[in-house]
């Protein structure tokens, strides 16, 4: 049976109620499972991850995006994290026993859906855009919600108006695709700077102002002071696990921050995480330490020295069964190679 994940990101992240209404919405579809919910107040975000066969994850998205556009007001949202609309992304990933190219021809029927059926303007990115330069989201939501009117006049969108009208100035936009596993972590300072955290960010990113030998082939990082839990943070999407691991990642900055004065004290990953993530990570820092074969430890020991060596449990209890996606899939294998 094919099977994906989708992991759309909403504005709304303080509304219990609104996000239990979103949820609902995606509930209502036979044969998806709702995997897991990530709200942040701060961002005024959240990531909601569920899977199932193309079809009915698809069926979900477009409810969820529904339900999305008629509980958020984008005129009166304000959060830390970048946003265009209501529904901000919706990116869908092949599980098992489907290509990406398939699963790039569902996003782009899900994104004409949405685009006819809701009037919202959708731009298609990653794998399924049209156009090169929308393949990074970024540059779809360049200039955020605040410069959708213009956004729209200058860059139609795949599908949906291009005109601001009313509807839209409350919807916004939402930008649709299909791509491979994201891993999308903060990296918590003993600091409130956010200027020092932005310098970390910018140091790190594969596409910055810096140019050093240390950039990360696909880290996109922002910098930020998050009052919820009175610290600043290196915000960052690992867009490419197979060319850097979050272990690579975690010891950059680290390593920078260091040289800032500054120690980082955790690792908050945000929504769920391929298990071979943190088995790679657990043999590295094992291998580091140990003169052990990282090859004669167990699964289970290799997660506990990752959940610790990358301070998972600094702002959160981290659960394996909670936050790792292949234990929250019923009857799903899934393969992230190296």
């Amino acid at each position: 049976m094919m099977r994906v994940l989708c992991v759309p990101n909403f504005s709304e992240g303080r509304d219990s109620s609104k996000i239990q209404l979103i949820c609902k919405s995606i509930e209502t579809i036979a044969g998806v499972e709702l995997l897991h919910i990530d709200s942040g107040a701060d961002a005024n975000r959240t990531v909601i991850s569920f899977a199932g066969t193309p079809e009915t994850v698809c069926e979900a998205a477009f409810e969820a995006i529904k339900t999305a556009s008629e509980i958020i007001d984008m005129q009166v949202h304000h959060g830390k994290h970048p946003r265009i609309g209501s529904t901000d992304v919706c990116p869908l990933i092949p599980l098992c026993n489907i290509s990406m190219e398939e699963t790039v021809e569902y996003a782009r029927k899900l994104a004409e859906r949405v685009g006819n059926e809701l009037d919202i303007p959708v731009y298609c990115y990653e794998n399924a855009a049209f156009v090169s330069e929308r393949r990074n989201l970024a540059f779809c939501r360049k200039g955020e919600y605040e410069s959708l009117k213009h956004k729209l006049s200058e860059q139609k969108p795949d599908f949906g108006p291009a005109i601001f009208s009313p509807k839209i100035a409350k919807t916004g936009a939402t930008v649709i695709g299909a791509r491979d596993f994201l891993i999308a972590v903060n990296f918590n300072l003993n600091t409130k700077s956010k200027d020092i955290a932005s310098l970390i960010a910018s140091g790190i990113r594969e596409k910055g102002k810096r140019s050093d030998d240390a950039k990360l082939k696909g880290i996109k990082a922002i910098g930020w002071y998050i009052a919820d839990f009175d610290i600043a943070q290196v915000s960052v999407n690992i867009t490419d696990i197979h060319a850097t691991p979050l272990y690579r990642v975690f010891e950059e900055v680290v390593k920078r921050a260091k040289q800032l004065g500054v120690d980082v004290t955790g690792t908050e990953i945000i929504g769920l995480v391929p298990e071979k993530i943190l088995l790679d990570a657990g043999q590295y820092f094992l291998s580091q330490t140990e003169n052990e074969n990282p090859a004669n430890i167990s699964g289970e020991l290799l997660l506990k020295i990752a959940i610790e060596k990358l301070g998972l449990n600094d702002l959160f209890p981290f659960i394996p069964d909670k936050k790792i996606i292949h234990f929250n899939l019923s009857a799903v294998k899934v393969s992230i190679s190296s």
